[in-house]
Order: C-alpha cells, then sequence, then structure tokens
C-alpha cells in the first residue's frame, strides 16, 4: 500500500481535527437552544440553521472532502454526487451568514418593529429557501454542467470510472462564473455592504443629542456598536476563508499553466471549512445567554455536576419588561 505525501497527511489531520470541532461546537449550539427557552426566539432561528449547516460541514463534506483527496476509483457521477453535496452543504452555510447578517441589520435598522418584521413564519421561510437555493446551486452539475464531455481516455474508462477528484468532475466555468461570481461574491459584497450601513446607523444615533421627551439611546446603541463589530470580525472571516479557494479556481480557469502548489490548495480547503468551525466562537460565544447554556450543558453531561445554574427563563416580569424595550429587540446579554 502507497504511503500518502506528508502533506497530504498534515492535510487530513487538519481536517479531522476541524470537522470534529466543528461538531462539537455547533451541536453545542443547538443543544444550548434546545434546553433554554429564552434562546427559542426569531433570531436564534437563523444561527440554529446556520448550526445545522456546519455540522453538515463536520459530518459530511469534511469526510467527503479526505474521500475526494485520496483520489479513489469510482463511477464519474458517484464523484460527482459527492462533490455536489459538498457544494451544497457549503452554499448553505454562505446563505445562513448572510441570512444573520440581514437579520442583525433589521434589528437595528428597525428595532422598535423588529418582532412585527421578522416573524417566526418569515424566519422559517427564509431559512428553507436558503436550503433550497442551496440545493438548486449546488446540484447544477448533476445536470449537465460538468467535465464528462471534455475527458480524454486517459482519465475516464469506457465504464466511465474515474479518480475521483474534485477538478476531474467538476467544471472551472461552473465554479467561477456561476459559483463564485453568482453566489460566493454578492453575498460577500452585500455584507459588506449591510455592514457598513450598521456602523453609519449607529454612530448616528450617538451622535444624536438627549432631550428630555427621550431616553439616552447611548447604552442601547453602545451594545450595538459592539455587535457591528462582531459583525465586521464576521465579515473578515468569511472573506479570509472563502476568497482563497476562489482565487485559485481563478487561476486555474483563466491560467491553466499556471503551478499551483498543492499545499496551497489544501490551505484553502481547510481555511473554507474551518469557517464553519469558528461560527459558533462567532455568533455564540458572544451571547451570555449561550455562555450560560454552554456552561449548564457541560457541568451536567460532562463533569456531571449535581449543582446546576439555573437559566434564564421568559417567566420574570422583570425579564420581560427589559425584552419590551427596542421592541423586544436584545437582552442585556444578547450580542457582545
Amino acid at each position: 500500500m502507497t504511503a500518502l505525501p506528508a502533506s497530504k497527511a498534515v492535510y487530513i489531520g487538519m481536517e479531522v481535527v476541524i470537522a470534529v470541532s466543528s461538531v462539537i461546537g455547533n451541536v453545542m449550539v443547538v443543544w444550548a437552544v434546545r434546553i433554554n427557552r429564552s434562546l427559542r426566539e426569531t433570531t436564534f432561528c437563523f444561527i440554529v440553521s446556520l448550526a445545522l449547516a456546519d455540522i453538515a460541514v463536520g459530518a459530511l463534506v469534511i469526510p467527503l472532502a479526505i474521500t475526494i483527496s485520496i483520489g479513489l476509483q469510482t463511477h464519474f457521477y458517484s464523484c460527482l454526487l459527492v462533490a455536489c453535496t459538498v457544494l451544497v452543504l457549503t452554499q448553505s452555510s454562505i446563505l445562513a451568514l448572510l441570512a444573520i447578517a440581514i437579520d442583525r441589520y433589521l434589528r437595528v435598522k428597525i428595532p422598535m418593529s423588529y418582532k412585527r418584521v421578522v416573524t417566526p413564519r418569515r424566519a422559517g421561510t427564509a431559512v428553507l429557501l436558503c436550503w433550497l437555493v442551496s440545493i438548486i446551486v449546488g446540484m447544477a452539475p448533476m445536470f449537465g454542467w460538468n467535465n464528462l464531455q471534455h475527458l480524454n481516455s486517459s482519465k475516464i474508462t469506457d465504464d466511465l470510472v474515474v479518480t475521483c477528484e474534485f477538478e476531474t468532475v467538476i467544471s472551472m466555468d461552473y465554479m467561477v462564473y456561476f459559483n463564485f461570481f453568482g453566489w460566493v461574491l454578492p453575498p460577500l459584497l452585500l455584507m459588506l455592504a449591510i455592514y457598513t450601513e450598521i456602523f453609519y446607523m449607529i454612530h448616528k444615533q450617538l451622535n444624536k443629542k438627549v432631550t428630555a421627551s427621550h431616553a439616552d439611546p447611548r447604552r442601547y446603541y453602545g451594545k450595538e456598536l459592539k455587535l457591528a463589530k462582531s459583525l465586521a470580525l464576521v465579515l473578515l472571516l468569511f472573506a479570509v476563508s472563502w476568497l482563497p479557494l476562489h482565487i485559485l479556481n481563478c487561476i486555474t480557469l483563466f491560467c491553466p499553466a499556471c503551478d499551483k502548489p498543492i499545499f496551497l490548495i489544501y490551505i484553502a480547503i481547510i481555511l473554507t471549512h474551518g469557517n464553519s468551525a469558528v461560527n459558533p466562537i462567532v455568533y455564540a460565544f458572544r451571547i451570555k445567554k449561550f455562555r450560560t447554556a454552554f456552561w449548564k450543558i457541560w457541568k451536567q453531561y460532562v463533569f456531571c455536576w449535581s449543582s446546576m445554574v439555573r437559566l434564564p427563563q421568559r417567566g420574570s416580569q422583570r425579564g420581560q419588561s427589559n425584552e419590551r424595550r427596542f421592541g423586544q429587540n436584545d437582552d442585556d446579554d444578547d450580542d457582545v
């Protein structure tokens, strides 16, 4: 049996670590929402959707990516289905990030009417739409936009058996013109515009003069400023995670003769998968109620301690009074 090259062995090892981290971190997010009633609100519908997509990245996409990297001999369409599954799940993660960005924007733009506009029904519809679009975008190569007609006899047998590699079955025209220019770059630019607008709105609110007839908005919008900084971090992580791989795809398409070191390809792939592992940190660990729920989970199910902290519920009058402020937008410990 041929030993794996050192670079590939390191790549597979890092992918395994990312997969485990992504699954554990995002399962914790879903679990926290399950056990804490105060987290069962419209906003967290998007966070749970993102967590489920990232769980799938860790549990399915990364193992499939490792399988592809090994270069197994499979039927062309079996390999193509594996590649398309990777595309569907990673695309769902991107759209979930965009949905959360839009949701956060609405929380700053219309705090008084946010709950009336973003209803659970509309949020659920948005989640389903994200998954539907992801399936359509990711499965497009299965319906003909692939490399089957461009493979020569040295790469495919009469029985359509190929060495399963991503670039063997997926068309770079599809990856660059349709996937990148159509479904990665636009969400990135849209998030950039959203976060820029959030900073502008918060800055304008913080500069308003307080009159006797109005409450001081500085406390609320001070928290929102911290939230906006977190969203800017999300944008940065999104760009750092996804742009390198798509830039390499562009090089493959526009400069076929250009050499691409294998370690650069592995780094680019790891960055895209690693984004799923850091999302729980960016979205969940910065919310105090999530941290409280996580601590309860660790105490009860990992450390098996008998004394538990009591999670905040919706029942207290004081909590309900605080939620009504700014259209029941964020709790005292939400965002930041």
